[in-house]
């Protein structure tokens, strides 16, 4: 029986997306482990701010499970082999996804109401909802490569709440500058994610030149 080779670019997008996906994974895990763990624990670094996850916990509890929703979902949506043979299954979690980013982002700016990081924490939401916002009107235009494409640009901000965590390792991030470095980082860590993903999605005619 004879077996039909794949051509070697798919080959080799499907690599980088496994290795991509294995980066973000462990990415992931590793600020898990060196933020939400010791929050838990009350790490004496931490302690200021865990008094105020307690204080905050009715919009910290949805917030922090739409988000987590949000971020699981995204690997799941973007397997092409799911989304042809569980198309259904693709179409639901495509609309939990939608209700956990607008529940995510408005909570998370009612934490953010009040405080320094509040301009950071908005631009975030707002680029989270425009971005999930053009993707789901794409997709009832039956327009799904541009769907893809801006469901990719969403993931990237949704993303961020796991990158920007890496400034919990900073003592200067505890300190008097923490705020005002957090809502700076916030931003900074939303436009890198966006302009990666605009990079990569145009790579082939930034790096082709026709003669």
């Amino acid at each position: 029986m004879a077996t039909t080779a794949l051509p070697k670019p798919h080959i080799a997008r499907s690599r980088f997306k496994t290795i991509l996906w294995i980066l973000l994974g462990l990415t992931a895990l590793f600020v898990f482990i060196t933020s939400e763990v010791m929050l838990v624990t009350d790490y004496p670094m931490y302690h200021a701010y865990r008094l105020q996850v307690i204080a905050d916990r009715h919009l910290l509890i949805p917030h922090t499970i739409c988000g987590t929703l949000a971020l699981l979902i995204g690997p799941i949506n973007f397997s092409s082999r799911i989304r042809q043979r569980h198309l259904q299954l693709h179409r639901v979690l495509g609309r939990i996804y939608v209700v956990s980013v607008f529940v995510g982002s408005f909570t998370g700016i009612a934490l953010a109401r009040g405080r320094p990081g509040l301009p950071g924490t908005s631009m975030q939401a707002a680029a989270w909802m425009i971005c999930t916002t053009a993707a789901v009107i794409l997709a009832r235009n039956r327009q799904i490569v541009q769907h893809r494409q801006w469901m990719i640009r969403s993931y990237a901000v949704t993303f961020t709440f796991v990158s920007s965590r890496v400034l919990n390792l900073s003592p200067r991030y505890w300190s008097h500058l923490g705020d005002s470095l957090a809502a700076v980082g916030v931003i900074a860590f939303t436009l890198a994610s966006l302009l990666i993903v605009e990079l990569g999605l145009n790579w082939h005619e930034l790096t082709t030149h026709r003669g």
